[in-house]
């Protein structure tokens, strides 16, 4: 969508390139994500969340400078932003700044506790901090040996002319030291770039091409330089994080644990289900969707292998479970697979008439049929809903998720019905948001039927509820609406 938008500006609205940009994200296509998110920083130059997902990319792709730059941005009005911090310390994370990482992610934890991304960031970067300068308590100060090499060292440097050794020389040098067992250990770390770094260190010892220069003027042997460089930068960023043997070590622990853990129930199999519970919903909340996916489908292998006698409400658990799963593969776009698990979610609820779980249930079924654009199962999916919504903000959401599918199919009567009973709730409960949202909506409806007078009216209150919330972009999206909308009357 946003390929062609060239000197014509952004040609549809924010929240439709936030959504694009999310999607490409969750693909892996970094780079075309980062044109979405651009270009609706173009309408919201100082969105927040905005900002952050777009440093998120910018960190996948192994830019820190950028990624820090667009998490610091987040902060600038509000200092106290967790998601921006926590982007800020993943960031400075990245670019191998463990101690001002850990600030941060310290920053965060203090505001939010109970977030485990903040305590697992903690961690990473207090081991990495141990990692690569040693914990306190392993260093050890000893006052013996010959210190006189440390003043010889000194006097060969003061007496050594500067760039008497040529670079290219020097690098080779060091190419030649390097011992197989770092060698070995480079390889592991860098995976299928490790071949590129070989490919790149042949380059540099062939001396009638790294004379040469690029079209842009740049030297070929400072090209390749910078190249080797970067990747022994990531090679000992990576060593620096946890040696190969510990996490070779790590997984092998985890994974004798888990196989425990499901053939033997912990002793309060509540208590673990419920900590277990609480651990993928935060690691969903702070966006990160791959590891609280990871945890619940651990805790549902676990539990599918326990009896009723050790979980009495199994059935209730295992679609707690389906439902994490689906909301984790709804944010990372695999929608076929986070339908079949909310599916499953509902089956469990109708089967243990359980009223709430199916309330939940058909919300998310609801949800990924309307973002995979097949109105017609939602709607089905959220009218079965009605009589299970519970209290005026669930109720004013869900009338108005009705109202937008049926606009998008161009049944508009039902549209605009729908936006006036999400309007009625929201005035019950006074909430402002859902005041604009459903006027916005019953004032679309409205013009569609011919019936410009009315939608004029609902625009214009629209626009009052703008003004109050301070909505900017609403605001001004309102008020172009508006002059179309006063050019039918």
């Amino acid at each position: 969508m946003s390929d062609n938008e060239g000197d014509q500006g952004p040609k549809s609205t924010f929240s439709t390139y936030m959504a694009e940009g999310d999607q490409l994200y969750h693909k892996g296509e970094y780079v075309k994500a980062i044109e979405s998110y651009s270009t609706a920083l173009i309408l919201q130059p100082d969105d927040k969340n905005c900002l952050v997902a777009r440093s998120k990319c910018y960190v996948k792709m192994g830019d820190s400078d950028n990624a820090l730059r667009d998490a610091e941005a987040s902060l600038k009005e509000d200092k106290e932003f967790f998601k921006g911090l926590y982007q800020k310390a993943e960031a400075l994370y990245t670019m191998g700044d463990f101690e001002f990482a850990l600030v941060f992610y310290h920053r965060g934890h203090k505001l939010r506790p109970e977030l485990q991304e903040f305590r697992l960031g903690i961690q990473k970067a207090q081991e990495a901090i141990d990692n690569s300068v040693g914990s306190p308590s392993s260093v050890k100060l000893e006052n013996k040996g010959d210190l006189s090499f440390f003043h010889k060292a000194d006097e060969v440097k003061k007496g050594r002319p500067k760039g008497l050794i040529h670079p290219l020389r020097r690098e080779m040098r060091q190419q030649n030291k390097k011992t197989p067992k770092s060698e070995k250990t480079a390889k592991q770390l860098l995976g299928e770039l490790y071949s590129d770094k070989e490919y790149l260190e042949k380059l540099l010892k062939d001396e009638d091409l790294v004379k040469g220069k690029m079209r842009g003027g740049e030297r070929l042997q400072d090209l390749i330089l910078n190249c080797i460089t970067y990747l022994d930068t990531r090679t000992e960023f990576w060593r620096q994080q946890k040696p190969i043997y510990a996490r070779e070590r790590d997984r092998k622990l985890m994974q004798q644990k888990w196989n425990k853990t499901r053939q033997n129930p912990p002793s309060d199999p509540t208590r673990f289900v419920l900590k277990s519970l609480e651990e993928i919903d935060a690691a969903l909340t702070a966006g990160n969707a791959e590891s609280s996916l990871k945890k619940a489908q651990e805790v549902l292998k676990s539990v599918q292998c326990w009896s009723e006698e050790v979980v009495p409400n199994k059935k209730e658990v295992l679609g707690n479970l389906h439902s994490c799963i689906g909301n984790a593969l709804i944010d990372l776009g695999k929608m076929d697979r986070a339908l079949d698990n909310h599916q499953k979610d509902l089956d469990l609820a109708r089967q243990c008439k359980l009223p709430e779980a199916k309330s939940r249930a058909l919300d998310n079924v609801g949800r990924v049929y309307a973002r995979i654009g097949k109105f017609p199962q939602a709607i089905d999916a959220w009218e079965e809903k009605i009589p299970l919504a519970c209290g005026g903000l669930e109720r004013t959401w869900l009338f108005h998720e009705i109202g937008r599918c049926y606009l998008e199919l161009k049944r508009h009567t039902e549209a605009r019905d729908y936006g006036v009973r999400s309007l009625a709730v929201a005035d019950e409960i006074a909430d402002e948001k859902w005041q604009l949202n459903a006027c916005v909506l019953v004032a679309q409806s409205e013009m569609k039927l011919g019936n410009f007078k009315s939608g004029v009216a609902h625009f214009e209150r629209a626009l009052d509820r703008a003004k109050v919330l301070q909505d900017d972009p609403a605001r001004d999206a309102i008020q172009k609406a508006l002059r179309e909308a006063r050019q039918r009357l």
